[in-house]
């Protein structure tokens, strides 16, 4: 009996061994790789975040303005503006001759006891760039013509406003009369307001009569005012050949 208790002993040591190896190799496969032996992810690492397309928008045709003192043709602004005090006209002051210039002009036809005539002309060009968060220069240009429009009908003390769309200048036009008390005399005035491609061209003509002359007619500013218009639409595209 003394000498059967060692072997039970060693016997129950052995058997013990293949318990342990197993537990031992379940503990080690819980951090192992998948079946194919490729590493686990974690539902995280695998699920990478696609990245944000950049907007795009067309280009804008027009890249350049033409000299604003230039925009209407010298003979228009001879019939449109008789004895012109400069006829190289004044320009307006802007930071940004690429984005926006305006230049004007007036004269006095003085006839002494028959009656004077006065005349004002100016023209307003404004560019607009494509930009990704701001749209297309056509797009933006559209919005600042709505706009154009809206100002010039809203002009303080305007009378009778009346309002038309302008055929055969650009991509849209709208032609825009009305009446206007300034020093006690009665002008009349005519705007044009039209956009081609992503630039928004704006013309405005007024006169008055003075010393008994007669207040200048509407449609006859109107006209002229239409022929300036169609000038800058032309100095435009000249300008981005």
């Amino acid at each position: 009996m003394q000498r059967s208790a060692p072997r039970l002993t060693r016997i129950l040591a052995c058997a013990a061994v293949p318990v342990m190896l197993v537990a031992a190799g379940c503990s080690s496969d819980s951090g192992s790789d998948g079946a194919d032996g490729a590493p686990k992810q974690s539902p995280t690492a695998a699920a990478s975040p696609s990245p944000t397309p950049t907007p795009t928008v067309e280009p804008a045709v027009y890249g350049e303005l033409p000299e604003p003192c230039k925009a209407v043709a010298e003979v228009t602004i001879k019939d449109l503006v008789p004895e012109v005090k400069r006829k190289g006209g004044t320009p307006g002051q802007t930071s940004d001759t690429a984005s926006r210039g305006s230049c004007s002009w007036n004269g006095l036809d003085d006839k002494g006891v028959k009656g004077s005539q006065y005349r004002w002309l100016d023209v307003s060009l404004l560019r607009y760039e494509s930009d990704p968060s701001l749209g297309s220069g056509e797009q933006r240009a559209t919005e600042s013509f709505a706009k154009e429009v809206a100002k010039v009908k809203a002009t303080q003390g305007a009378k009778d406003v009346k309002s038309a769309p302008a055929k055969g200048l650009g991509d849209e036009a709208v032609a825009i009369g009305y009446g206007l008390k300034k020093s006690d005399e009665d002008f009349t005035y005519a705007a044009i307001v039209t956009r081609t491609e992503n630039v928004v061209v704006t013309i405005s003509y007024n006169g008055a009569g003075f010393a008994g002359s007669d207040t200048p007619d509407r449609e006859d500013l109107a006209k002229q005012a239409t022929r300036a218009a169609s000038d800058a639409v032309k100095a435009v595209a000249a300008a981005n050949k």
